[in-house]
């Protein structure tokens, strides 16, 4: 097998705010775009299944994405109204995680990279 030359990205995007599953495609067709560019993206969006199944609060999701966000190179930040992905987004800068508006906006930032 050969070493990932991907990005690790994190979708940050709205959940609650307006309609969960429209936000959840979003993050997800989001997320299709990087892979399709050779990244590899993690979605949040998705432990919605999980929540569905075995409930857990808010700042236990929160803990399990920003575990998962300290490890990627870079985040992209949906538009939308999200205090979690406000939240995301600081906690990104404070580490130097680099913030892109766009999955479009990350992919034509590292056109050409290995």
């Amino acid at each position: 097998m050969r070493a990932a030359r991907g990005l690790r990205v994190y979708v940050a995007a709205p959940y609650t705010q307006g309609d969960v599953a429209l936000n959840v495609r979003a993050a997800v067709l989001a997320a299709e775009t990087l892979r399709n560019a050779g990244h590899f993206p993690y979605v949040p969006h998705l432990s919605h299944f999980w929540h569905a199944m075995c409930p857990r609060g808010y700042e236990d999701w929160m803990e399990l994405g920003l575990a998962y966000l300290i490890t990627c190179h870079a985040m992209i930040r949906l538009p939308g109204d999200s205090p979690g992905s406000d939240r995301e987004v600081a906690f990104a800068r404070e580490r130097g995680i680099p913030v892109f508006a766009s999955a479009m906006d990350l992919v034509l930032s590292h056109e050409g990279s290995p």
